[in-house]
């Protein structure tokens, strides 16, 4: 199952391998570094909720699909909308983080809703698996 898995990551193009390796898992999971600032808590919770509710997906998928934007939707929007209207309280490195993670979960919805509606509408292809 896990060279299922990590076959199926490595059939995604280069850019979007690129793009969850290196900037969404890592930022997502750097919240975790600010747990103890003001809201940290909360903006870690909705960051990783989002990634952890995929694990099942990619499970029984045994890889990557487009369903994989739906356990995104619901806490990244609500983080989303809280880093842009009611941002908690940050100064220095906490603020240019809570930026930084607000336009990495912003640009992963723009991609994220599309490709659930998408999967819903019938596209249920595994990235590197024929059908």
């Amino acid at each position: 199952m896990i060279r299922d898995i990590w076959s199926s990551f490595r059939a995604l193009p280069a850019w979007v391998q690129i793009w969850v390796a290196f900037v969404l898992a890592p930022v997502n999971m750097a919240t975790l570094l600010f747990i103890n600032q003001p809201g940290g808590l909360l903006v870690a919770g909705l960051a990783n909720l989002a990634m952890m509710l995929n694990m099942p997906v990619m499970l029984k998928e045994r890889g990557f699909s487009k369903l994989m934007g739906l356990p995104h939707l619901i806490p990244w929007t609500i983080l989303v909308y809280i880093l842009a209207f009611n941002r908690p309280p940050a100064d220095g490195l906490y603020d240019s983080f809570l930026t930084l993670l607000l336009v990495t979960n912003t640009v992963s919805l723009l991609f994220d809703y599309p490709d659930t509606l998408r999967w819903f509408r019938g596209d249920r292809a595994v990235a590197g698996r024929r059908t």
